[in-house]
């Protein structure tokens, strides 16, 4: 399945770059069943929900999935994932100082 390069192709969350069935599954386990349902949310909040709801603690890559996700949709170009880690990694660091 090819992913949507801009948010005007999205239509349901495994369009949106990145996301694909499992984390979509993350996502309306969270309430969320649409894309635009994504503008404005907190991808660490959204992973400590998901970790809360489901009684484990996800990998947290999975932060830097929804940090993409999101960032997308509110109109940043698609990245990989993995460009997420390094500043997810700071922001966690700096909440534990």
């Amino acid at each position: 399945m090819r992913k949507s390069r801009t948010r005007e192709d999205v239509a349901t969350l495994t369009d949106i770059p990145n996301v694909g069935p499992a984390t979509a599954r993350d996502l309306r386990r969270l309430g969320i069943e649409e894309p635009e349902q994504l503008r404005g949310r907190d991808p660490f909040q959204l992973y400590d929900s998901l970790c809360s709801l489901t009684g484990r603690r996800h990998d947290p890559c999975v932060i830097d999935v929804f940090i993409a996700a999101v960032r997308f949709i509110e109109g940043a170009p698609a990245r990989p994932w993995w460009e997420y880690t390094a500043e997810r990694k700071a922001i966690v660091s700096g909440k534990k100082s």
